[in-house]
């Protein structure tokens, strides 16, 4: 797997949603980076088995896990105390835990709406609010909150998901102006679809040619997501802060030319797999 390349060397990184699809592989770039991965998230099965995956490969002090709601205060105050505790200092945070929802929105469910929200935006928000003071003592870090191609364009049938995508996108940016002075950089990324456990369901492939609504005719892979982050992550992002980082294939660049049948490669924006629900794009 592609890594940071040991520019995550000592680096300590609190990842949420981390047991498994992409922040499992943003978690692997951090220790193959040479950092320290702070994997939290409900899933404790899930997350402890992949924090002992990494301590055998990469060294027993390359990640801790810790059960983690995101949408709570206290349990964020805990989540970022367990990280110092163990580690002594936290360097960077990835907002990554979330959940998706596919109705349309003159149909969409209030309380369900709510949910969304309240974990894939109120989440991001407690979440950088309460990292601020430890890196602020650790002499500044990187903030990474993974947003969607759905906080880029407005997508049918993602109501909450993606108004709750736009939220994520101009936080960071808010966090990026205010938390600047501190050495606090704050970046969004925005996966298109992506092949993990979670989207597989959907009838997706990966391959050239098998999704025939990006540009580069593909979907892509935790691993290339996780790469994007680990820079964002890394010294070599110092002056890269405020950045909305698509990494989706092309899919939010715009349309592209359909190519004559028997034409090998990328297609023109057609109908693109999607799930039961309509929602395109997934992170987790």
């Amino acid at each position: 797997m592609t890594g940071a390349g040991g520019q995550l060397d000592g680096k300590v990184v609190l990842v949420t949603g981390g047991a498994r699809g992409l922040g499992a592989a943003v978690a692997r770039a951090v220790a193959a980076g040479g950092g320290r991965a702070v994997v939290t998230d409900v899933l404790v099965a899930e997350g402890t088995a992949l924090v002992e995956e990494l301590n055998g490969e990469y060294g027993d002090g390359a990640a801790r896990f810790h059960r983690h709601d995101v949408t709570s205060e206290p349990g964020w105050e805990a989540a970022v105390a367990f990280a110092v505790r163990e580690f002594g200092r936290l360097d960077g945070l990835v907002n990554n835990a979330g959940t998706s929802g596919g109705e349309l929105l003159a149909e969409a469910d209030v309380a369900r709406f709510r949910e969304i929200v309240e974990v894939n935006l109120v989440g991001v928000f407690i979440g950088v609010k309460t990292v601020v003071p430890a890196l602020r003592e650790a002499g500044g870090g990187s903030i990474v909150n993974i947003s969607s191609a759905a906080g880029l364009t407005g997508m049918a049938r993602t109501a909450g998901y993606g108004a709750s995508k736009w939220g994520v996108r101009g936080l960071s940016k808010i966090g990026a102006v205010e938390l600047a002075e501190a050495g606090i950089r704050v970046n969004s990324v925005h996966p298109g679809m992506t092949y993990t456990d979670m989207t597989a369901h959907v009838g997706i492939e990966v391959g050239a040619g098998k999704y025939p609504g990006t540009p580069l005719g593909r979907v892509g892979v935790p691993q290339e997501i996780a790469s994007a982050v680990a820079f964002l992550l890394s010294d070599a992002a110092a002056y890269v802060t405020g950045a909305e980082l698509a990494v989706d294939g092309g899919w939010t660049a715009g349309l592209v030319p359909q190519r004559p049948a028997g034409r090998q490669g990328p297609v023109g924006r057609g109908r693109s797999p999607r799930s039961d629900t309509g929602n395109p794009v997934s992170r987790r």
